[in-house]
């Protein structure tokens, strides 16, 4: 999958100025309203040094044999590049949740062959890295750390851990977004110890968010998706005042009906969170961002692939039914409001997109969002894995500008907090 191509957005004088990945120099702008300024490789000296690079290695495993090789894939650009400037790369990451102790199914040696057949070279494993063991190497070795999360002291951000992890190299290089949103000693505390870069994958993803969230291109709409408001409240309480248009689609939907009065059957629904629902509405109004809810939806009988079903308007779900989708003139609608908008971030599907026909509405809206995208009429930006997932089960993914699979750290950008493994970057 394509995660990103060049990002346009608006400068000061209104010309749009070309984010590309390999512009040199220190980068400023802002995310969610906050100044944000790190360094990239392209500022540090790197031959003859030692580089911690923290990465996102958590990658899927059947019978010890890695079985999707995507994140190891993004950061082979990041090691390629240290090494090519005289780096030596040893590399920290975690597997798993060990809860501080050796877990021998979540070693890292596990990925090691993984590892070297993505970079086409050998990787030194080290159970227990020594800065002796390490200069003993090669100028140009690459070298894998055992499990960072082996110890109780990585997750409780120990000072004795991050001094020991900063006794292994001269520089450190953050290249794990995904792990950026917590404050462990691999991703804060040692960064605060030693001079310190963002890694190209880091790099495209903060990019990728300034843009959008930033000083995005306006108007800016929001998708936010899932079953439950109560699990986003922080979001949707952000969003409306950074977004002038935000669509409330999937079960969170149907809570928002139900706050204004319309009944919605056996419809997954929080009837408790209607007093929220309705207090973001109120915000929302107040901030000038338009709410979109569904005007038709799909509903079944049965949550199964194939069930019966009918479109109805989202007023008149019979009261033994469920609404499992959105329909085609909230897809229209969702539509109009794309075409008319300059910046999109998604986070979340519109329904069941699990079980067809179910995931027809974000099947429609991700393809509209591309082509818009692809027409360069549209700065798309996408995160977390059902919305990962549902980009490409629509085959609207390579299209958008960005597709972030941070998870949880995507989620905390939406929602305006400062992410720990960012911050310490910014000193």
């Amino acid at each position: 999958m394509r995660l990103a191509r060049k990002l346009t957005v608006p400068s000061p004088k209104g010309k749009g100025r070309v984010l590309t990945k390999r512009a040199v120099g220190r980068k400023e702008g802002q995310i969610m309203g906050k100044s944000m300024a790190w360094k990239t490789m392209d500022d540090v000296v790197l031959a003859g040094k030692v580089v911690l690079v923290r990465v996102d290695i958590n990658v899927p495993m059947d019978g010890g044999v890695v079985t999707d090789t995507t994140r190891i894939d993004k950061i082979v650009p990041t090691i390629r590049d240290i090494l090519a400037r005289g780096g030596k790369v040893v590399l920290l990451a975690h597997y798993g949740r060990p809860k501080g102790k050796p877990v021998a199914e979540m070693s890292l040696r596990l990925v090691q062959h993984a590892l070297e057949a993505a970079l086409a070279r050998g990787v030194t494993f080290m159970e227990r890295p020594s800065r002796a063991a390490i200069d003993a190497l090669p100028q140009d070795s690459v070298v894998l750390a055992e499990n960072t999360r082996f110890s109780p002291m990585e997750e409780a951000n120990d000072p004795q851990m991050s001094q020991f992890l900063a006794s292994l190299g001269d520089v450190f290089c953050n290249d794990a977004f995904s792990a950026a949103h917590r404050a462990h000693a691999s991703t804060e505390g040692v960064a605060k110890l030693l001079p310190n870069f963002a890694g190209r994958l880091m790099e495209e993803e903060l990019r990728a968010l300034e843009a959008a969230l930033g000083a995005p291109a306006r108007p800016v709409v929001a998708v936010v998706g899932g079953a439950k408001v109560s699990t986003k409240l922080e979001l949707l309480g952000n969003l409306v005042s950074k977004v002038d248009h935000l669509v409330i689609g999937g079960g969170m939907a149907n809570t928002f009906l139900v706050a204004q009065g319309v009944e919605v059957g056996k419809s997954l629904a929080e009837r408790d969170m209607a007093p929220t629902a309705l207090e973001i509405l109120a915000k929302a109004k107040s901030a000038g961002c338009v709410i979109h809810l569904p005007v038709d939806v799909v509903v079944a009988r049965e949550f199964k692939a194939g069930a019966d079903n009918s479109t109805v308007k989202a007023g008149a779900c019979p009261a033994d039914a469920m609404i499992l989708d959105a329909g085609p003139a909230t897809v229209a609608e969702i539509v109009k409001v794309f075409e008319a908008c300059k910046t999109l971030i998604w986070n979340g599907p519109l329904g069941a997109f699990e079980i067809a026909p179910f995931d027809k509405a974000t099947v429609a809206a991700a393809r509209a969002a591309a082509r818009l995208t692809k027409a360069g009429k549209l700065i798309s930006v996408a995160g977390g894995g059902d919305t990962v997932a549902a980009l490409n089960q629509a085959g609207a993914a390579d299209d958008f500008t960005f597709i972030s699979t941070a998870g949880g750290a995507f989620l905390e950008w939406m929602e305006g907090k400062t992410l720990p493994g960012v911050a310490a970057l910014m000193g």
